[in-house]
């Protein structure tokens, strides 16, 4: 099924006002979720202070989001092909209003941390839909590259610019960051009752694959779960290698289920094809090293220099504002070189940046130290995460794009989720304790640096295997195929004259 506005998309240069506007709705949507993300950790000392919670629990502020968003987006995705994405999204869009307002007004830890698993689980509904609304609604090709790099810059716009308001509002409340997203989205609702097409349900005469849906999710909510706990109980205790075990069957029983049902949550075959196969494992990497480099950078300047978030936030900001400026004109080279090429270049962006940040010192000039990195940083953004979504949904027919946009955000927020706790482990791992210097503590850092700087390597390497040249065939092998082909068809010509 394809959206009615998918005929009027057909020049890039021709999009109607409507067309634009169902596009800046979902862009806000999309904003909200990055902004969300990133305005929570800089208010957490706060949020800690003023109810009482302990470092355990106050964890569990950020943690529910991602429990919430990374185990119920393949449910979500697939929602949306079914029950209609239009529908999908503005029902999430409302549930992640009002639990906006709930955040900003509760008074105990338990009630803010159950705000932000619901938050997590309508985003995790608005994510899929949203971008396989874009995916239906703008052709194949330069309209919808144009649309997606677009719609992923905001992303990344509103995830810097929640570094920056979180330092400024938690100056005045650490509320004023849980409200500040509550009218964004009743505006970004408003219009999008207006603007965004309606949407028929796909055909489904296989039935609902609930027992897909219930494995699957249950296996990425333990998944999730367990990687986020591990740090805390230990990687190696009872508790997290039975979770593990526990996920892992779940997933094998959630595989089985699929591979067996006429209307799967996920149709595997997709993962035969190997342009689809690198974008889910590059978007793993790619954004659990993001993930794990902003961590180690944000403890390095806050907790070893002293910065204040404010500062912090401001260090970032060049990497932001540079996926920003060059939301334009990322279309165009991707369809010049094609995403194969581009998320390569973004890759080697990727890795120049971290090694740079390796020579961090206790003494660090930014201008010759710092902003180099966060410069290559913002390239290798503006170059690497619009490609994977357009390598992603290329291809794709209308009634799975859902299911793929679920898929593909599963895959950046487990492997935020695993590569974080991994390096954390890291970390941990070469700490010597409270009591030890400042450069012990730097000299703790830069083993985590170093898997960080390994998981973009091996993303890569990945990566620049949808390099490879197409195998020609030789020329005589070209001209027999063709003599075949013309001799079949003077046959039929004989045949249909008799």
């Amino acid at each position: 099924m394809t959206s009615p506005l998918t005929a009027v998309s057909a020049s890039p240069e021709r999009w109607s006002p409507r067309l634009w506007g169902t596009l800046l709705v979902l862009c806000a949507a999309m904003f909200l979720d990055a902004l969300d993300v990133s305005m929570v950790g800089v208010a957490l000392p706060s949020i800690g202070s003023e109810l009482n919670l302990s470092t355990s629990t106050l964890q569990w502020v950020v943690s529910g989001y991602i429990l919430g968003y990374g185990g119920l987006l393949l449910l979500g995705g697939r929602a949306a092909d079914l029950l209609g994405r239009r529908r999908v999204f503005l029902i999430a869009l409302a549930v992640f209003a009002l639990a906006s307002l709930l955040g900003g007004f509760v008074d105990s830890g338990p009630l803010l941390i159950a705000s932000r698993f619901i938050k997590g689980l309508s985003a995790a509904f608005t994510a899929p839909a949203g971008l396989s609304i874009i995916t239906t609604t703008f052709a194949e090709g330069p309209v919808r590259n144009r649309a997606l790099t677009i719609y992923t810059t905001c992303a990344a716009t509103g995830f810097s610019m929640g570094l920056v308001l979180s330092g400024l509002l938690t100056e005045a409340s650490w509320r004023l960051t849980m409200l500040l997203p509550a009218p964004i989205a009743v505006i970004a609702l408003i219009a999008g009752l207006k603007l965004i097409p309606r949407s028929a349900r796909e055909k489904n005469v296989g039935g609902y694959d609930v027992p897909g849906a219930v494995t699957g999710t249950a296996a990425m909510l333990l998944l999730v779960f367990t990687v986020v706990e591990a740090p805390e109980a230990g990687w190696a205790s009872a508790r997290t290698l039975l979770s593990f075990l526990a996920a892992a069957v779940l997933l094998a029983v959630f595989v089985r289920i699929e591979l067996r049902t006429a209307s799967p949550l996920i149709r595997l075959g997709v993962l035969r094809s190997g342009p689809q196969l690198r974008a889910q494992i590059g978007a793993m990497t790619f954004f659990g090293g993001y993930v794990s480099f902003q961590f180690l950078a944000t403890q390095y300047f806050q907790t070893l220099l002293g910065w204040s978030a404010l500062e912090t936030a401001l260090a970032f900001l060049p990497a932001g504002a540079l996926v920003a400026l060059s939301s334009t004109k990322v279309g165009s080279v991707i369809d010049r070189f094609g995403t194969p090429r581009v998320i390569v270049a973004g890759f080697v962006l990727l890795v120049a940046s971290y090694v740079l940040f390796l020579r961090v010192s206790l003494t660090p000039s930014y201008a010759s130290m710092v902003l180099p990195s966060m410069i290559l940083l913002g390239f290798a953004c503006a170059l690497v995460f619009p490609s994977l979504n357009i390598q992603a949904t290329n291809g794709v027919h209308d009634d799975e794009q859902g299911m793929v946009s679920g898929l593909l955000n599963t895959s950046i927020q487990v492997g935020g989720a695993i590569f974080l706790a991994v390096v954390t482990a890291v970390i941990t791992a070469a700490s010597h304790g409270a009591d030890a210097s400042p450069q012990a503590v730097l000299d703790s850092y830069r083993p985590g640096l170093i898997v960080v700087t390994a998981i973009a390597v091996a993303g890569l390497l990945i990566t620049l295997t949808g390099l490879r040249p197409r195998r020609r065939r030789p020329a005589q092998e070209t001209i027999v195929v063709v003599k075949s082909v013309q001799r079949e068809a003077d046959e039929e010509r004989v045949a249909v004259r008799d």
